[in-house]
């Protein structure tokens, strides 16, 4: 399936719009990107599941030619969860395919817990569960890792220095983590600085960040989830230590992890056709 049967769409829910790609026809899979992605980021996921599925990559609000409401605590799970949810029932569908990368991991797993009989199957990429997430904040390692989040925390000059040279700082998080250097091409990383140099896209996508730590993702009590759940894992991801899927399983019923070593955060662009194939192996099981 080529790009020339992608469409563009959009759809109202919870009071905004949000922007989406969609190809295929059949059950629905939903895919949702992270930070500082858009829906471009499952470019290589979308012709292979289109030919067994509905799949809709979303451009979470905030992002791309998504909606960007304007206050800060429009950024915050219990809306982000609202998104999700009116995006499926606004399809006519009644469960789905979630996928979840980065932030749209984080958005997936709680997705999950909140209403998992919507899901059918819960596949996340490089993002832990919430609770493990939580126990690596509390270590020296992690927190050194994770100081691009505190910093974020500030006001007005995360986004004028996300902003100098061009954006530069956007094409060093991609090729500058990835362990295969050519896995961004310079077209690909023009798309994501188009993507962020939207009105309002950088303070938007920085409040995902700002409202972490009030809304409970690092606090919270997480119960036994019982939808069937793979884990993708690439090791060498710089931002997140493979040390917090470890333990996994204790939260996760139905739980399957596979890490993909000499393979960076960007894990589904890195290593597509490996992705894709372990996405396929859990799906047809």
């Amino acid at each position: 399936m080529s790009e020339a049967s992608w469409h563009h769409d959009t759809i109202h829910t919870n009071g905004i719009k949000l922007h989406y790609v969609t190809q295929g026809e059949g059950p629905l899979m939903l895919m949702l990107h992270g930070f500082p992605e858009f829906w471009y980021s499952w470019r290589h996921q979308i012709p292979e599941f289109a030919r067994d599925y509905k799949v809709v990559a979303l451009d979470l609000r905030g992002y791309n030619d998504s909606d960007k409401p304007e206050a800060q605590s429009a950024y915050v799970m219990a809306e982000f969860i609202k998104d999700i949810k009116g995006v499926i029932e606004g399809l006519g569908y009644d469960r789905c395919v979630l996928v979840g990368h980065d932030w749209g991991g984080a958005i997936a797993w709680s997705f999950a817990y909140a209403y998992p009989e919507l899901i059918d199957r819960l596949i996340v990429l490089n993002l832990p569960h919430p609770a493990k997430f939580a126990e690596g904040l509390r270590t020296p390692q992690q927190l050194i890792r994770s100081a691009y989040i505190f910093f974020f925390q500030l006001p007005v000059l995360p986004e004028l220095l996300i902003q100098l040279n061009d954006f530069q700082v956007l094409e060093a998080a991609f090729k500058g983590m990835a362990v295969d250097k050519t896995t961004f091409s310079d077209d690909d990383i023009e798309a994501y600085k188009n993507a962020f140099a939207k009105r309002d896209t950088l303070t938007a996508t920085l409040n995902y960040y700002r409202n972490m730590f009030e809304q409970g993702l690092t606090t919270s009590d997480w119960g036994i989830l019982t939808v069937p759940t793979l884990l993708i894992w690439g090791e060498a991801d710089a931002a997140l230590g493979k040390e917090l899927t470890y333990g996994t399983e204790k939260y996760v019923q139905d739980f399957r992890i596979r890490y993909i070593p000499n393979c960076s955060h960007w894990v589904q662009q890195e290593q597509p056709l490996l992705v894709n194939q372990l996405m396929r192996d859990f799906l047809d099981r």
